[in-house]
C-alpha cells in the first residue's frame, strides 16, 4: 500500500471540463474500504494543514488586487460545498468540485475506484481552462504549491485510512 500519492497521466479530454488545457492527477492506493468519493473529498478538503491555510490567505490577498474571487467569495455562494469548493456533481464514486472565474475555469475531480487488480484507489484530478493571460500567469505561479497541497491532502487521507483499517 503506497503511503505516497503518485502523479499519473490525467484523462484528457475529461468529461468534467472537456475544454481544459491543463490537468494533473495524483493517485493513492488505500486499504480496501467502502470509502465514497464524497467522504474522501470531505476528508481531504474540509480541514487543511496550517501552512496550506496560510498559503490560501496569501493567495486571496494577492488575487484580490486583480479582481479575482477569493476563497471566502465562494463561501458566500448558495451552493453545496466541500471545503470552500462548490460541488458541481457527485456520486458515490466521483465528486466534481469547482467554479468558473474570469481568468480560468477550474475543476477538482475526486474518484474512488478499484483497479483491474482489485486494489482501491483514490484519484485527485485537477482540470483548468485558462481564459486570459492572467489565467496562464496565475497557473504558472501556483502549480508547484498546488501539487504539494494535493499530494499532502491525499497523503493525509491515506494516513487516516490506514489508521482506521488497523483498529481492532
Amino acid at each position: 500500500m503506497s503511503a505516497r500519492p503518485l502523479m499519473v497521466k490525467p484523462l484528457m479530454p475529461h468529461p468534467a471540463l472537456p475544454d481544459a488545457d491543463w490537468a494533473d492527477c495524483f493517485e493513492l492506493k488505500i486499504p480496501n474500504s467502502d470509502l465514497t468519493a464524497i467522504a474522501a473529498a470531505r476528508t481531504m478538503l474540509s480541514r487543511f494543514p496550517f501552512w496550506v491555510r496560510l498559503l490560501i490567505r496569501v493567495r486571496d490577498a494577492v488575487t484580490s488586487l486583480f479582481g479575482l474571487r477569493s476563497s471566502s467569495d465562494h463561501q458566500a455562494d448558495e451552493l453545496e460545498k466541500i471545503g470552500f469548493f462548490p460541488v458541481v456533481s457527485k456520486s458515490d464514486n466521483q465528486v466534481v468540485l469547482g467554479f468558473d472565474d474570469r481568468h480560468l475555469d477550474f475543476r477538482v475531480v475526486i474518484d474512488v475506484r478499484s483497479d483491474d487488480q482489485g486494489r482501491r484507489l483514490v484519484d485527485a484530478t485537477t482540470l483548468v481552462r485558462r481564459k486570459i493571460l492572467l489565467g496562464w500567469i496565475y497557473l504558472a505561479i501556483i502549480t508547484p504549491f498546488h501539487r504539494l497541497i494535493v499530494a499532502t491532502t491525499l497523503s493525509n487521507l491515506g494516513k487516516r485510512m490506514r489508521a482506521v483499517s488497523s483498529l481492532p
